[in-house]
């Protein structure tokens, strides 16, 4: 039996004030926690995921190497390396970068309302990608990125 995704529930300040369903959460627009993380290579060329199709928001579209929300009795450094190696099969050092609120609205009626906190890391080796959650992936620098973006923005994630 599948356990129900929680997330941490907080104020602008980031200081938590609950729990909730994750799925709630984004239907509600509850501002709740949430991390990215951008993983760089010795090129300087960053990894990208296709999200999978089966993902609640914005499959199958491109997107940074990985996003997600800790659990609640899960630190943010924890829960990094955690999906890290759940979605992309690997795991490196990582180092937090800054963090900013995040909010829009999804062609679905989900919402992300989130403080998310962003990580860099390096990695030189080949992903291991789990079909269940990524479609497919890539290096990609970031001036070939910003011209995708540019000239494709549909196949990007917000």
């Amino acid at each position: 039996m599948n356990k129900i995704e929680q997330v941490i529930l907080i104020d602008k300040n980031n200081k938590k004030i609950g729990i909730e369903e994750k799925i709630k959460a984004h239907k509600e627009g509850k501002l709740h926690r949430a991390f990215s993380i951008f993983i760089f290579n010795s090129k300087k060329e960053l990894l990208l995921q296709q999200r999978a199709k089966t993902k609640y928001h914005s499959e199958m579209l491109w997107s940074n190497t990985v996003c997600s929300h800790p659990r609640p009795n899960e630190t943010y450094v924890q829960a990094v390396h955690r999906r890290l190696k759940e979605e992309m099969g690997f795991d490196c050092k990582i180092k937090k970068q800054f963090a900013f609120i995040y909010n829009t609205g999804f062609h679905n009626g989900l919402i992300e309302n989130e403080y998310d906190t962003v990580f860099f890391g390096k990695f030189d080796e080949v992903p291991k990608s789990n079909p269940k959650e990524i479609m497919n992936h890539k290096w990609i620098s970031i001036p070939k990125l910003k011209k995708d973006i540019n000239t494709n923005p549909t196949k990007y994630s917000v």
